[in-house]
């Protein structure tokens, strides 16, 4: 009788992780094709709207409401990229990260948020080997986590405690998180937010990675959602303790990576009186995404040739007399997808310049390109100035 009942427990939890990748999958998928979608309409509200403030004079009392226009698309186009990090597509450019400076330097930014009544305490452990992350991502854990944990304790004083360090972690252990059925055993660098604050009861603590599920006031976004699409990204894992009235630690694997951390590099911004010449081609079969990126290559000083579809793209590039200095083309179109578009360019002309539009994030876009020469990549919705930046670096560099 023990084994049978052993066994039933077993298959219980084969079928419970099933059905939550299974939830996570669908979900996924859902929240990933809303954000393409959305991020095309962004593209031509903040498009539009950085255009607008181009043409205005100096002093313009229209300036503000176009400042307000862009904030409030940026702010759209970060809840897309929550949506990207839930589907698990969320992940940027990658790099060797020392996850303790990425924490240093995000909790220092996160001590104006938190509750007054809370005491955030790093315990960071020295010469921790590097993860591969993307840097953006891994600090939006971090303050999800520890913005989740201030939360918790409400009104009450308490402690957020932060701390890292590498652990050894067995079949036993894995099966115990989220997101672990094919992880190896072995040594992981962990991530572990905790405070001490009301906990959380079973019935809750089964539904937090839920897409909008809130215990507090509607309208809070993914929150852990997002963590959970993270992480996924990352290739890592998940685990959480909480009980009612004892608090609640978050705790986040990341493999090992070899070799030692790169230093953060900021970008450096094009002049903002920069132009260019010459013809550019676009393509892509949002009418509203191609209207506007014209609009932003002729501010730019480009002389602009639009096509609604991969087929028509390369009909232009074959007739078209003068040459063409550039194709800005996007990933994801019906009939003949953007890395079709690339080929048969190239094809016509190898040493062509393409650039990369999608509304999906950057890795997942370009790893079809790999080594073939892509000129650059832009992420929608995308400002003139950041077009500007991105085409002095294709152009000039």
């Amino acid at each position: 009788i023990s084994a049978r009942r052993a066994a039933e427990a077993e298959r219980h939890g084969i079928e419970r992780k099933l059905q939550e990748a299974q939830k996570l999958e669908s979900l996924g998928v859902l929240a990933g094709g809303i954000a393409h979608d959305f991020n095309n309409l962004l593209t031509g509200v903040l498009g539009n709207a950085s255009l607008a403030a181009t043409e205005l004079p100096a002093g313009s009392p229209i300036k503000p409401y176009l400042d307000q226009i862009e904030t409030a698309s940026m702010r759209a186009a970060e809840l897309c990229k929550q949506m990207l990090a839930y589907s698990g597509k969320g992940r940027f450019v990658v790099q060797r990260l020392d996850l303790n400076s990425v924490i240093s330097e995000t909790t220092n930014l996160l001590q104006i948020s938190i509750s007054k009544n809370a005491v955030l305490k790093l315990t960071l452990r020295p010469n921790l080997p590097p993860v591969i992350a993307d840097v953006t991502q891994i600090r939006q854990i971090v303050m999800n986590l520890v913005i989740n944990a201030s939360e918790a304790l409400a009104d009450r004083s308490g402690l957020i405690s932060v701390s890292t360090g590498v652990v050894r972690v067995d079949a036993g252990y894995l099966e115990a998180t989220h997101l672990s059925p094919d992880l190896p055993e072995g040594d992981y660098i962990f991530l572990e937010v905790a405070d001490n604050g009301m906990g959380m009861p079973p019935e809750v603590q089964a539904r937090i990675f839920d897409p909008f599920f809130t215990t507090k006031f509607t309208g809070r976004g993914l929150g852990l959602a997002a963590v959970l699409g993270i992480v996924r990204g990352h290739k890592g894992a998940l685990k959480v303790y909480s009980e009612a009235g004892r608090g609640t630690t978050f705790k986040v694997l990341f493999p090992c990576a070899d070799g030692l951390a790169e230093e953060l590099q900021s970008g450096q911004a094009a002049a903002p009186e920069w132009r260019g010449q010459g013809t550019v081609l676009i393509v892509d079969d949002e009418e509203t995404v191609r209207a506007t990126t014209a609009r932003m290559f002729e501010v730019l000083g480009f002389k602009p040739l639009l096509a609604s579809s991969g087929v028509a793209a390369l009909q232009l590039f074959a007739e078209q007399h003068e040459p063409i200095i550039l194709t800005i083309v996007d990933l994801t179109m019906p009939h003949m997808e953007g890395d079709q578009v690339f080929r048969e360019i190239r094809r016509l002309q190898p040493d062509a310049k393409v650039l990369l539009m999608s509304g999906f994030n950057e890795q997942d876009a370009v790893s079809r390109f790999l080594g073939k020469g892509l000129a650059g990549f832009i992420q929608k919705p995308f400002r003139v100035s950041t077009l500007r930046e991105k085409l002095q670096q294709i152009i000039e560099g």
